[in-house]
């Protein structure tokens, strides 16, 4: 990467990384509670539903988020999910039914009894690709063992596994717990996950953004391109590469604005 181009996603990032930016952005439903636990929790929800098109997916969170009452830990903890939310074959959103989103919550719930929140089990995860010789990051081990829980209680969709997906929006709530000192990202597992290990969140926008600026990830739209983006990332961000997403989100952004 030349030195122009470095130039240019250093002050983007610096110009799109504020809090505007949580603005008609699913990370703005975490921003509106206070307790870590329904933060976490919160961004975990918003993760699972934030596919398709914005005015489609985050109408579908606030839903879920007000059958909470804007507390979702102790709402999925407590079992009480179970009252507000009949496991029909009715649709919710999209492929996903209520009965969906009722195991998604059921096995949330299951999860919280056995490790207590979201942290512990993303930081139980965590701990143990430190512990192996291979050359998994923490933060593979993370994206690997959320995708593997789910998996294996019949949930597939909505929490995607890495290496044979883009896995973009786990990727994304990964960005948010652990970029601290953000005004998106809140960098709750912060201490114990590596920022340096985060993945560029890919979609087809950031894939076309990635060719417009000539960027050489590759024609597939897959993990090699991830892996390929974040690398070339690192040549800007060295100890941050996800923070390079605002830079290709402004880019986008900009040129867009030029356009018209």
């Amino acid at each position: 990467m030349n030195k122009a181009l470095r130039q240019l996603m250093a002050s983007l990032a610096d110009r799109y990384e504020t809090a505007s930016f949580i603005k008609d952005d699913p990370s703005w439903f975490m921003h509106q509670v206070s307790d870590p636990l329904d933060q976490e929790m919160t961004a975990f929800l918003a993760m699972c539903l934030s596919y398709g098109s914005r005015q489609q997916f985050l109408p579908k969170i606030e839903q879920l988020m007000n059958m909470a009452q804007w507390h979702p830990y102790n709402w999925i903890a407590s079992g009480t999910f179970d009252h507000a939310l009949t496991p029909s074959p009715q649709c919710f959103y999209r492929l996903y039914t209520f009965a969906d989103i009722h195991a998604l919550l059921t096995a949330l719930h299951d999860l919280l009894r056995s490790y207590g929140t979201l942290g512990h089990f993303a930081q139980n995860a965590a701990g143990k690709a430190d512990k192996k010789a291979e050359d998994t990051t923490d933060v593979e081990a993370v994206l690997s063992a959320f995708a593997t829980y789910f998996r294996q209680r019949g949930i597939k969709g909505l929490v995607p596994m890495p290496y044979t997906s883009v896995c973009k929006r786990p990727c994304m709530f990964l960005r948010w717990m652990v970029r601290s000192g953000s005004p998106v990202d809140l960098g709750l597992w912060s201490d114990f996950i590596d920022k340096r290990h985060l993945f560029i969140p890919l979609d087809t926008h950031v894939m076309q953004t990635a060719n417009k600026l000539h960027l050489d990830i590759g024609k597939t739209n897959g993990w090699r391109a991830v892996v390929a983006l974040t690398r070339l990332m690192r040549e800007v961000f060295p100890d941050d590469p996800a923070r390079a997403d605002y830079a290709l989100y402004g880019y986008d952004i900009d040129t867009s604005t030029e356009n018209k």
